[in-house]
């Protein structure tokens, strides 16, 4: 096997792995609101569809957890964060767009 195609495949076992990697998402919410209830229905649904298995995802009510609010620099509500697999992303306000959400989190 020539160079070219031992860098060929040492790519694609890293793309592989990258697909098998579990996520880690938080999603950062403002009470049970029409909008944060919207926003978690629509990421469990995607996650549910195209990481079955291999995601956690933590939601954080910002009145409850300042925090983690301040940890995490977080702003507004509703925000998501995709904390793995690197790198970080984040998502902020209106989750109700399914391809901005899947294209944050890498999806599609």
């Amino acid at each position: 096997m020539d160079a070219g195609q031992n860098d060929t495949a040492a790519f694609d076992r890293l793309l592989s792995n990258k697909q098998q990697e579990p996520y880690v998402l938080k999603l950062f919410v403002s009470g049970m609101s029409p909008r944060s209830t919207s926003a978690l229905h629509l990421l469990k649904t995607l996650c549910e569809e195209h990481l079955a298995g291999r995601y956690s995802l933590e939601v954080v009510d910002m009145y409850e957890r300042p925090d983690a609010v301040t940890a995490h620099r977080v702003l507004a509500s509703p925000t998501l964060l995709r904390l793995r697999p690197l790198p970080e992303r984040r998502l902020i306000g209106d989750l109700s767009d399914r391809s901005v959400v899947m294209r944050t989190l890498d999806l599609g």
